[in-house]
């Protein structure tokens, strides 16, 4: 005959409690605390009085309130938001830190002054440039992405058609190649003087800089992926009757196209910071101009406003240089990430 006692199942509800506990806690707890640490950073923009005349504090305030709200509604309602809540769940940690982050920037810079002004500007003096210096902002992105954006895909160009007739031909690497050692290797700023000299205006020859700041990784990978195509896949496509150019279109890049990829990443990098030092030298436009000027006029606020659409917009694009990638290799998709 068994028997039933209250001690037993207080004792089999335990280790259910303690998971559930566990559970909730791992969930919920660092979205909650997220939640919490940018609602300090807004009741602290709304009732802790600033040591200077900030005018978008109380405006700062309201946004990260809201935001601390998105962040309590997603995290209790984590389980029914479907892919919305994993990527929530998987950011918590990330919007936790940078909660905090504020915060004690805000203390450091606004409330107590413990970091010096006008050096250290608080965030929202930072975003009194997003909302009252807009135009200009705007104009010197608009500037920055089309330099940018010629230079690269010119350099990117030559660099991809340099790169695939080295690999395929040994009478133009035989010509080639010893210029492209003795150029290569030079940083693409120590041209400067010279560009600037032989260009008729400084846009052409920041152009420039930026073309030989790509082009010359893009040159290099490609060759190395051409040159380094399976000759068997040459052997197959000529038993099956194929020209040289479609040896070429169709079997050496396509095969080469990874080791491509590799160098327009290492030449977008190398253009970007082509790119600032052209602007801030020659240049009258742009964010490197922008950053120049707000230096000279100790504007430090508008320096690292530029500073963070300067970030947000290398990341963006090397983002959507990813993107591509992977839609074009599907075979190595998620090998990197970015």
């Amino acid at each position: 005959m068994s028997t039933y006692s209250v001690s037993d199942t207080t004792a089999a509800a335990a280790p259910r409690a303690a998971l559930t506990f566990s559970h909730l806690s791992g969930s919920y707890g660092v979205g909650l605390a997220a939640s919490l640490a940018w609602l300090a950073f807004g009741l602290s923009c709304l009732y802790w009085p600033d040591l200077g005349d900030w005018s978008r504090t109380g405006s700062l305030g309201i946004g990260a309130i809201v935001i601390a709200a998105f962040i309590l509604f997603g995290t209790l309602s984590v389980d029914y938001l479907g892919s919305a809540g994993q990527a929530l769940r998987k950011r918590a940690p990330w919007l936790l830190a940078f909660g905090a982050f504020v915060t004690l920037w805000e203390v450091a810079t606004a409330k107590f002054a413990w970091l010096p002004l006008p050096f250290f500007p608080p965030p929202q003096s930072i975003l009194e440039v997003y909302t009252d210096d807009l135009p200009k902002l705007l104009d010197s992105v608009f500037a920055s992405i089309k330099l940018q954006l010629g230079g690269y895909i010119i350099g990117a160009t030559v660099g991809f058609v340099t790169g695939v007739s080295i690999g395929w031909s040994q009478k133009i690497g035989y010509w080639v190649h010893p210029v492209l050692r003795f150029i290569g290797p030079l940083p693409a700023t120590a041209w400067l003087p010279i560009a600037f000299f032989t260009f008729p205006s400084s846009w052409s020859a920041s152009t420039f800089l930026i073309a030989l700041a790509t082009g010359f990784p893009v040159t290099v990978l490609t060759w190395s992926g051409v040159a380094s195509v399976s000759s068997a896949y040459y052997d197959v496509a000529r038993t099956l009757g194929a020209k040289p150019s479609f040896l070429v279109l169709k079997v050496a890049i396509p095969a080469a196209l990874p080791h491509v990829f590799v160098g327009l990443f290492m030449g977008l990098g190398s253009s970007f910071a082509v790119l600032v030092v052209a602007e801030m030298i020659g240049v009258k436009a742009g964010l490197g101009w922008y950053l120049q000027w707000a230096q000279g006029w100790a504007a430090y606020a508008n320096m690292y406003a530029a500073l963070i659409v300067m970030s947000l917009l290398c990341s963006g694009a090397i983002t959507l240089l990813f993107r591509t990638r992977d839609r074009l290799l599907v075979w190595q998709k998620g090998v990197v990430k970015w």
